[in-house]
């Protein structure tokens, strides 16, 4: 496996030919170690529901073609994320340094 980078694109690139070591291992460098249940890795995702998840290694050693693309998408939600909450840190810290207090709008 090269870098994580281009294991993902790799894997947007053709979801039905991904070894199963290759989407553990991006797996666990988005969400952290998996709990095992028999043959299935389980990741813990900051969200309830889905884009859930579990990995579980084909017959021929590949993982299965769906559930590289739900990982796929969890992991384009986690990026999301992140950048939603990175421009929010920035708008903080720009009311900060520049003194003024965000507008308050009531709800109605």
């Amino acid at each position: 496996m090269g870098s994580i980078g281009a294991t993902l694109a790799d894997m947007r690139n053709n979801p039905r030919n991904v070894r199963f070591g290759d989407a553990v291992k991006l797996a666990e460098a988005h969400f952290g170690a998996p709990r095992r249940s028999g043959s299935h890795h389980v990741f813990r995702t900051p969200w309830p529901g889905d884009p859930r998840v579990n990995l579980q290694a084909a017959a021929d050693g590949k993982a299965k073609a769906y559930q590289v693309r739900q990982l796929l998408a969890a992991i384009d939600r986690l990026e999301m994320t992140r950048a939603r909450e990175n421009e929010r840190e920035g708008e903080r810290r720009d009311s900060e340094t520049t003194g003024k207090r965000a507008k308050i709008r009531p709800r109605g």
